[in-house]
């Protein structure tokens, strides 16, 4: 039996501030809030259960909350009360994701509400993938809680379709 595409479902994200999280991620990249801020606490509920096989025994308790992108993909905001901040979030070279991409035709005005609601610029402005040829831009930012984030002008395949850069 060959492989098949599986579809992407959802990315869970740690963040310092929940309430803050979700009024970024709502206002300056217009998802939608699903379940609002919740806690969840270790106990033997089906959630705590679940939680407790994820994280092991004495985990305590956390926020969560749900949004969706305007391409219905999940987005779990967690807020751990023993959550670290680290001064450099950029470990790209660490396995694991250091990263996610949202895509807008708008890529300088997206950047400017990003810095303008507490979020960096990782690179000085947004580059052309095809300069001369084609419009596809990107740009490196980072959110107001340490969590990279790319922005595309257009999709990952139209991007990519062109072949190697």
């Amino acid at each position: 039996m060959s492989a098949y595409p599986r579809t992407f479902s959802h990315i869970g994200i740690s963040v310092p501030d929940l309430d803050a999280a979700v009024e970024f991620y709502t206002k300056v990249l217009g998802w939608y809030l699903i379940m609002p801020p919740t806690q969840i606490d270790e106990d033997d509920s089906a959630i705590g259960d679940m939680c407790s096989d994820v994280f092991g025994p004495g985990w305590g308790s956390f926020r969560i909350a749900h949004l969706s992108t305007g391409d219905r993909i999940g987005v779990e905001l967690f807020q751990f009360p023993n959550q670290q901040n680290p001064e450099n979030n950029f470990e790209y070279w660490k396995t694991g994701i250091f990263h996610f991409c949202v895509q807008d035709p708008d890529v300088e005005g997206l950047a400017e509400k990003i810095v303008a609601a507490g979020g960096k610029r990782r690179m000085p402005e947004p580059r052309y993938y095809y300069p001369g040829e084609k419009p596809y831009r990107m740009i490196y930012m980072e959110d107001p809680f340490g969590n990279i984030l790319e922005i595309y002008s257009h999709s990952y395949e139209l991007i990519y379709s062109a072949g190697a850069y």
